[in-house]
């Protein structure tokens, strides 16, 4: 009976080594990936600061508003005219930042449609209103007639949460601020599929108060992309004294 021919210790770390490559390659693979993620979001941030300071443009037109892509006009500062529709002001819950302690004050931001000069709408995001002035009947100073010229940010549509709470139509009361669902909602026709967060004005009445939009872009692909190259060497550390115990047992 012919002996077993005895498997050489090279040949035996072939395929851990093979899956070992393979797994390396993902693993650099996705640390390069949070790399250029992490160089786009340094231009996105870098864009969005310039836009914030720039002076205001025209509104874009309407023509154009069916092929706008967010990514080119979030936090665009632009500047607008038209008619303020209080009858059909929509109330979106949430909060603003109080004082220097990280504080919130509850309450709501007020959404009225602009009626521009052509017949079409912006929902424009006036600013916050607290609890105890969600009528308004309780700040009627704030219901600007007329024609009224604002300056403000466009804003993209908000993306409903996992856990945000189902908008209530009946109530005048939602959780997102979506033109396209609360137009829907309050049957308005040639709406803007963006929205204009208000700047504050001087000297105007109190309430809805302006300006208090928040630049929230999290930028944590630096710490994604050292983690799976960290990944990616320890792998290798394993990998290398995996095959010097099994050579070292081969020579024993």
């Amino acid at each position: 009976m012919a002996s077993a021919v005895p498997t050489s210790p090279m040949r035996s770390l072939v395929l851990p080594g093979l899956a070992t490559l393979m797994a390396l390659i993902v693993l650099v693979g996705l640390g390069s990936w949070q790399l250029l993620r992490l160089s786009e979001k340094d231009r996105l941030v870098t864009q969005i600061e310039a836009s914030l300071n720039a002076p205001p443009v025209p509104l874009p037109a309407v023509e154009t508003w069916a092929s706008l892509k967010s990514s080119d006009y979030d936090y665009r500062r632009v500047s607008l005219s038209g008619t303020f529709n209080h009858e059909k002001e929509a109330l979106v819950f949430g909060f603003i930042a109080v004082g220097d302690r990280g504080d919130t004050r509850e309450g709501f931001f007020a959404l009225t449609p602009l009626t521009l000069a052509d017949g079409s709408i912006v929902l424009v995001n006036r600013g916050f209103v607290p609890q105890a002035l969600r009528e308004q009947s309780s700040r009627p100073e704030g219901l600007i007639k007329g024609v009224v010229t604002l300056t403000g940010l466009m804003r993209a549509p908000q993306s409903k949460g996992t856990f945000t709470p189902n908008d209530e139509p009946a109530k005048n009361l939602y959780f997102t601020i979506d033109p396209v669902t609360i137009s829907r909602a309050l049957k308005l026709d040639k709406i803007a599929p963006f929205t204009v967060d208000a700047d504050r004005i001087a000297g105007s009445a109190p309430w809805p108060d302006g300006g208090h939009t928040v630049v929230t872009l999290v930028n944590n692909h630096l710490q994604y992309a050292l983690t799976w190259f960290a990944l990616a060497f320890a792998l290798m550390g394993v990998f290398v004294v995996f095959a010097g115990k099994r050579l070292k047992g081969a020579d024993s």
